[in-house]
């Protein structure tokens, strides 16, 4: 659209007032405070929106200016949300990484303005000549409609026909290419940080290297090695994942060495909790001898990136009384009035074989010192950093290092382990972090569902990219715990369609449901000592659900609006267990140019049959309220009829959930 037919208005100097000749006001996507950019990734659909109005009831327009990173320029223009709600938008893909800037601006529409008023006018006879004075007027601003302008100049003619005149489609096609416009305002320039796919979208798998080939022979326990670790990416692969992240591969102190299941009396041969990181062998920057060699990681980053697979590397920035650490930079640690260093607590639980460093003693050596540390694994191929307990750090000092670390390495990774309050962790969001653990662990029935993906896929999509992890070595919920086969499968259909990115544990596949008295965690937890499944000889009658998984990744693959983290919407249904949600875009944004289209029913109850009525939203799902389709369950394969209202049955020890893609009938 041409801006030069109307004056720009921008800030009233002589009046030193802020607010333009048109109010352009709640610009998103935007970060609250307006400090950092907002985020998205490559082949993400971002909706741009504004609240433009003024005085009066005269039309208004708007248009969407975006600056690529390469200095391109393009326009859009945008559409008002719903009459009377002053919000426009415009909706665009993403398509190259880097920072882009935007602004909007608004514009007094004096030829939509006139439509309005000529037809309500020249309708009731009242100022028909005037009426269309202003438009032949107008129509001359716009150029070559000469014909048109002579009608309406004619007398001689009704004042209808000159007015039908002006409302033909080629006269609307030349009003579109230079639109008579008045009172331009621009809004001030916003930002939007796009980064590389994976930073939002992906299948996360954690394995311990250890276990993978550990042997357990008469003197004990061989352990696993990055070389025998490499023959489980195969599997992974195969079962759909994108990122393999590795607990920390550093050698394991031997100070209050924790034995199984987190106690402190240890034995010859235990191997300790990966998280008590530092021993003579070296700390963040060393790997453990029992793993292999710094070559020997590198071999195995390379070997998962032959097979499509990422590493993601666990950033613990935390050290066992034995790292080098303590005794080369007391001053990182808290000392205590006794002279001792404080050991890390979360009470009642105490980990006696770490302690955590403290930034406040010496911020600038010790955030120096974890750059390096970063910077050496980025040497080695690692592009992804799984950062624990990053809300027991200074969030200045993330800031800092997510900054600098990515106008380095603009690929690089930050996935945010902060199971804590929400301030910190939309905070850890805003100043970096790509992506964040989230509380969907402890969301299990279908109004805490409800409730949490209708947050996470709101306002917070500017900032907050959500990670739906099912399970974790510190995490063993309840619900999977006695909810058997179909909670293991309930919680991956959920988190593996509902969010852009997904992980879960080893074991998972295994229904590893067993739980440490009194605790939520596995018994005989791998944090603590090896674990051999057997994956190449399983035992006779094991259950797996490695099929359901794969699939579960299979239609993550095959349908792009899985990937959009705003594009799930909740549905209802008449029974308090059966979740009802979709993820859908339009045509436009697809390869095929067809609109891609999933919803999911899943029976929360895992211990339960469910039969009910479900009532979709046909608009969330670009259908007129009247409009049938076929409904084709990718779980089971059959097919049904459905509407706005549908009648549902599932049995959870059957299928708890239908997945279903919607088949538009031709029209």
């Amino acid at each position: 659209m041409d801006m030069r037919a109307g004056s720009v208005v921008s800030v009233n100097a002589k009046l030193h007032t802020v607010t333009g000749r048109i109010p352009i006001d709640e610009l998103t996507p935007r970060v609250p405070g307006g400090k950092f950019p907002a985020k998205a990734v490559v082949g993400e659909i971002v909706p741009f929106e504004a609240t433009v109005f003024r005085e009066g009831h005269d039309k208004l327009g708007a248009l969407l200016t975006l600056t690529a990173p390469d200095g391109s320029e393009y326009e859009h223009p945008m559409e008002l949300v719903a009459p009377g709600t002053d919000r426009f938008r415009a909706v665009v893909r993403m398509d190259a990484q880097g920072t882009w800037s935007w602004f909007v601006t608004a514009y007094h529409d004096e030829w939509a303005t006139w439509m309005h008023d000529a037809e309500i006018k020249i309708g009731a006879d009242v100022d028909s000549e005037l009426m269309l004075q202003i438009g032949a007027g107008l129509l001359k601003r716009v150029g070559g409609q000469e014909h048109v302008i002579a009608l309406l100049e004619d007398r001689t003619r009704p004042a209808k026909d000159r007015w039908q005149a002006a409302s033909s489609d080629a006269v609307a096609a030349a009003v579109a290419q230079r639109p008579p416009i008045s009172l331009v305002t621009r809004s001030a320039e916003q930002r939007l940080g796009v980064e590389r796919e994976r930073a939002g979208v992906g299948a996360w798998y954690e394995f311990f290297p250890r276990s993978e080939g550990a042997k357990r022979t008469a003197e004990g326990w061989v352990s696993g090695t990055f070389a025998t670790a490499a023959k489980r990416l195969p599997a992974v692969a195969s079962m759909g994942f994108d990122v393999v992240y590795l607990p920390p591969i550093h050698p394991i102190g031997t100070t209050n060495r924790k034995g199984p299941n987190n106690t402190l009396t240890t034995v010859d041969g235990d191997p300790g909790s990966p998280w008590a990181i530092g021993a003579a062998e070296g700390g963040h920057d060393a790997v453990h001898p029992d793993l292999g060699t710094i070559d020997d990681f590198a071999a195995f980053v390379r070997e998962a990136g032959e097979r499509g697979l990422e590493i993601a590397m666990d950033l613990a920035l935390q050290a066992s009384p034995d790292h080098p650490w303590v005794r080369e930079h007391p001053e990182w640690f808290t000392t205590l009035p006794d002279g001792s260093i404080a050991y890390a607590e979360n009470p009642p639980k105490k980990y006696q074989d770490i302690y955590p460093i403290n930034f406040d003693n010496a911020p600038e050596s010790l955030a120096a010192e974890v750059l390096r540390i970063v910077e050496q694994w980025i040497r080695l191929g690692v592009q992804i950093f799984r950062v624990d307990n990053p809300h027991t750090k200074p969030v200045w000092f993330w800031e800092w290092l997510i900054r600098v670390v990515n106008d380095r390495h603009p690929d690089v990774v930050f996935l945010a382990e902060a199971f804590t309050r929400p301030a910190m962790m939309q905070t850890l969001g805003k100043v970096g972090f790509q992506q964040s653990y989230t509380y969907f662990t402890w969301r299990n029935t279908k109004t805490e569902l409800e409730e949490y993906l209708r947050e996470v896929s709101g306002r917070q999509a500017d900032w907050f990219r959500p990670n739906f992890w099912v399970n974790t070595p510190d995490i063993l919920t309840e619900y999977l715990q006695f909810g058997g086969v179909p909670a293991y499968k309930i919680r991956a259909a959920i988190a593996a369609i509902a969010c852009p990115s997904w992980g879960m544990y080893t074991g998972y596949e295994l229904i590893e449901n067993v739980a440490r008295p009194g605790a939520e965690e596995n018994i005989d937890n791998e944090k603590y000592e090896y674990k051999d499944r057997s994956w190449t000889k399983p035992p006779t009658g094991r259950i797996t659900i490695e099929p359901y998984i794969t699939m579960l990744n299979g239609i993550r693959a095959a349908h792009p609006a899985i990937a959009q983290p705003r594009g799930t919407h909740v549905h209802a249904s008449d029974d308090e267990a059966i979740l009802v949600f979709s993820k859908h875009i339009e045509g436009r944004f697809t390869e095929n140019g067809e609109p891609d289209t999933v919803i999911v029913v899943v029976n929360v109850d895992p211990h339960s049959a469910r039969q009910t009525l479900i009532h979709l939203d046909m608009e969330a799902i670009g259908l007129d309220a009247t409009d049938g389709f076929t409904a084709h369950d990718l779980v089971t394969g059959e097919s049904w009829e459905w509407g706005r209202d549908n009648y549902v049955r599932l049995d959870s020890f059957v299928e708890p959930a239908h997945i279903v893609r919607v088949q538009r009938k031709s029209r």
